[in-house]
């Protein structure tokens, strides 16, 4: 059986530890083990980081760019074999492996920006015969902890930016569904990036604490739980590292009554199905402002989510592939068994779906809950699973003081047709990400990622303008070269620009 293994200094590193099994989703056969990186392994990982970073931090931008220009092309042209590793461990459908892709593939985008990116500011004459300007300077070794959900796109969010402003990488991704991220990774050293400059360690909670342990990582990016990015969080300033960690999410979607319900509708299915809901902005409630606006949506709903195609993520034209693990589908499953326990009306159950031919797959049809209240453990907590709940409130400003009790804070999006509304909700909403008849308010590559709350620790976003700012440190010089006169009296006050 195929062991997957690292990429430390250009070269896979032989494998020779523990492994863990990586799961076919769809069949529940084991496919694959990766090895779960040693500290010993880690530490050779942040060690061809710090060796390769004097000459990269020293390489020109334009050069810089010109490798991220070839790795975009080389990510085009291996597209089907990305997204196949994709589907085949993950289990997500091609067209949405396709999609998490072409989005990853815009941050490299912006990241070949990088002579424009990093030009500093100059200020002539700030004071007498003084000049001050700003520049921009690469933070140093930087780690990044990725997902299961986004074997591909997360992992570009973090490492095509940082490398861009002179930083060299240590990704530690999900041992889940590695292949995909490994073989990226592969790619971008053919595009010519020196060795050392990216590393890729497989492991788990070992690997982790590694980077969090060594002085030579200065900066850490993470994307999964919000405990664990609680934790990194902690554990990373406390040792005086720049943190980025974004954490979970309950993501709330407002119904008003002028909403176009078939749009919304429409909108909910993808938003809440999609990916199986394995998604950090998948809309996981549905807040109905009125009664009659919760049974018209009801009535639309049921008989789309019965109809969702749900099969083998290697197959196309479905809605749905199966959950990533068995693990994982039984949380899922726990979590509407307790919904039902707590009072709420499962109008769809999901539960026993099988799929001819895949018989021992880790699939789950769509599921709707209706009559949930913010009591609720499947109200409170992030299910990542195909669910959606239903709340009905009274009123628009009830939905707002809903969503702004709610401990996250990443994304939510209001259905509406009316501008006083909408402005409303995008002015008084305590959430990082809003979207207005958009129910998946991702930012685009040259905007950035991330929540508000407890659905993010740190105080920069992910990729985008807030990225530049994460992996690089500014200096602030002031020069002057005094005029060629006589001797100028020593100056004891504070000096100012008059």
């Amino acid at each position: 059986m195929t062991i997957i293994t690292h990429l430390i200094n250009g070269e896979m590193r032989p494998a020779n530890g523990r492994v863990t099994d990586v799961f076919n989703p769809a069949t529940g056969e084991v496919i694959r083990q990766v090895e779960l990186a040693s500290k010993t392994t880690v530490e050779d990982a942040i060690a061809a980081a710090k060796a390769a970073l004097p000459a990269w931090r020293n390489l020109p931008p334009a050069r810089r760019a010109q490798i991220l220009f070839r790795f975009k092309t080389l990510l085009e042209e291996h597209e089907s074999q990305i997204v196949a590793l994709i589907s085949e461990e993950h289990g997500k459908t091609p067209e949405d492996a396709a999609g998490e892709l072409r989005r990853g593939i815009e941050n490299v985008e912006y990241a070949t920006a990088a002579p424009e990116l990093l030009k500093g500011e100059f200020s002539r004459n700030a004071g007498p015969h003084i000049d001050s300007w700003s520049d921009f300077h690469a933070v140093g070794v930087v780690a990044g902890i990725t997902p299961f959900n986004f074997p591909a796109m997360v992992p570009l969010w973090m490492y095509p930016l940082a490398i861009a402003c002179g930083n060299t990488f240590v990704l530690k991704p999900s041992e889940r569904d590695p292949s995909s991220t490994l073989l990226i990774a592969s790619l971008l050293q053919q595009a010519g990036l020196p060795a050392g400059v990216l590393n890729v360690v497989n492991g788990d909670k070992e690997a982790v604490d590694t980077l969090l342990e060594s002085p030579d990582v200065k900066a850490i990016s993470f994307v999964g739980s919000t405990p664990v990015a609680e934790y990194i969080y902690g554990e990373g300033t406390r040792r005086g590292k720049r943190v980025q960690a974004l954490g979970g999410a309950k993501n709330h979607a407002v119904i008003m009554p002028d909403a176009e319900l078939d749009n919304a509708v429409s909108a909910l299915m993808g938003a809440a199905y999609g990916s199986c809901g394995e998604r950090c902005m998948a809309i996981s409630v549905a807040v109905c402002v009125g009664d009659q606006v919760a049974e018209a949506l009801i009535n639309k709903l049921i008989p789309k989510i019965e109809a969702l195609k749900v099969g083998a993520g290697n197959q196309k034209g479905l809605d749905m592939g199966p959950l990533v693990t068995r693990a994982h589908l039984n949380k899922v499953t726990d979590y509407i068994h307790g919904g039902v326990a707590a009072g709420a009306t499962l109008i769809v159950d999901g539960r026993r779906l099988a799929v001819a031919g895949y018989e021992s797959g880790f699939f789950m049809g769509g599921c709707l809950f209706d009559q949930v209240t913010p009591e609720m453990r499947i109200y409170q907590e992030e299910i990542f699973g195909p669910v959606l709940c239903i709340v009905r409130v009274n009123s628009l400003e009830e939905a707002i003081t809903l969503i702004n009790d709610h401990e996250y804070g990443n994304g939510t999006c209001i259905f509406t047709r009316d501008g006083e509304s909408a402005r409303l909700f995008c002015n008084e909403i305590e959430v990082g990400m809003v979207g207005v008849n958009v129910p998946l308010p991702v930012p685009v590559a040259f905007h950035s990622f991330g929540g508000w709350k407890r659905s993010l620790f740190g105080d920069l976003h992910a990729y985008g303008p807030d990225g530049v700012r994460f992996y690089t440190r500014r200096k602030t010089i002031t020069q002057r070269w005094p005029a060629r006169i006589s001797h100028e009296a020593a100056q004891f006050a504070f000096p100012s620009g008059q």
